[in-house]
């Protein structure tokens, strides 16, 4: 990973770590703000930075997925992402907000092997911008936690079933202390 990208994480994380102390919509409870010194992460690791390939279906599929809380929040799936990390071929599943499904906004929840040890139990979520092309890159150092991981106040949609990968993603948030 070149010096530069290093750096931009390292910029992103202090800016969300500015926000979760300073904000009054920080997701960290009120009260326990003046303590926060930040989240936890995992260094940058430029392994964790992918080629991967969209494979956008014809008519995104309506699908319903659960939340922390139990209910079901509307989504569209939109496709797969196709990728590799530590030699491993691997899919997620892409989605668009059902509510604005001509957003430019792909969502990728996802758990691994890491979830519910190292990093949030439910698992982290990616999000990308959509552009016209199929050829897209998945930075994991980027992967983080939901809301609802910080404060139970939140209602967050819990990665789905076929979102697992088999391996650990040692990259992005950890688990919030």
């Amino acid at each position: 990973m070149s010096q530069r990208a290093e750096n931009e994480i390292t910029a992103i994380r202090g800016e969300k770590d500015a926000y979760f102390r300073d904000d009054p919509d920080s997701p960290i409870p009120a009260d326990k703000r003046a303590n926060f010194k930040g989240l936890i992460y995992y260094s940058p690791d430029p392994t964790y930075r992918v080629k991967a390939r969209l494979d956008r279906y014809d008519r995104p599929e309506p699908t319903m997925v659960v939340t922390s809380k139990g209910t079901k929040q509307a989504y569209m799936k939109h496709g797969t992402f196709t990728f590799q990390v530590q030699g491993a071929r691997l899919r997620l599943f892409v989605y668009k907000s059902a509510e604005d499904p001509f957003a430019r906004s792909l969502f990728i929840p996802f758990s691994d092997e890491t979830s519910g040890s190292e990093t949030y139990k439910a698992g982290r979520y990616l999000d990308l911008e959509e552009h016209g092309g199929d050829d897209y890159e998945l930075d994991f150092n980027l992967a983080y936690n939901p809301y609802c991981a910080y404060n139970d106040q939140y209602t967050c949609p819990i990665p789905p079933r076929e979102n697992k990968l088999p391996i650990k993603i040692l990259a992005g948030e950890k688990n919030y202390k």
